[in-house]
């Protein structure tokens, strides 16, 4: 069975090359086929959730269906140019995560500055896909810290019903 299709939602990054190539986690998730690259906007699927962190809705675990049919994006952009990258209507259904801070070297506990691969592995926890999350995550040095350091939020997160409940999680902890 190594050539079925893993559990859970197909992943997708759209690539907007705005980073160090060698550094970037989109690209290593790419080349390990764990994601799709995208190279345009048209090619984002319409219907997938897209990760945006200015998107009014929140991530929750009952998304989860919706990502198993369409699909879960993750667009890369430098944090740096985010804020222009986002104002533009993006396909899919936009959900934000929950604060959760970075493991990656780049912003090491900095709440918000995820790099795609933590986006896509926190959404994955948040949607019961955890060992996918970790498969992930594996890629990199750093990546297990990511799990450590968001261990009881992550939880927290993934039972949450409701925005109201998400909230209150987020409170709890930041």
């Amino acid at each position: 069975m190594a050539d079925s299709e893993p559990a859970g939602p197909k992943l997708f990054v759209l690539l907007l090359k705005q980073d160090d190539p060698r550094k970037c986690t989109s690209v290593k998730m790419a080349k390990f086929g764990l994601a799709r690259p995208l190279h345009r906007l048209g090619q984002v699927p319409r219907r997938a959730i897209t990760l945006n962190p200015y998107a009014s809705r929140i991530l929750l675990r009952g998304d989860g269906q919706v990502a198993e049919l369409f699909g879960l994006v993750a667009v890369d952009c430098s944090w740096e140019r985010a804020d222009e990258v986002f104002e533009h209507k993006l396909p899919g259904e936009q959900r934000k995560l929950p604060t959760l801070l970075a493991a990656n070297p780049v912003n090491y506990a900095k709440p918000h500055r995820l790099s795609s691969l933590e986006a896509l592995a926190a959404a994955l926890y948040i949607l019961s896909f955890r060992d996918r999350a970790k498969e992930l995550l594996s890629l990199f040095k750093w990546g297990t810290q990511f799990l450590t350091l968001n261990h009881d939020p992550l939880e927290e997160y993934s039972t949450a019903r409701s925005e109201r409940e998400m909230l209150e999680a987020e409170r709890q902890f930041f």
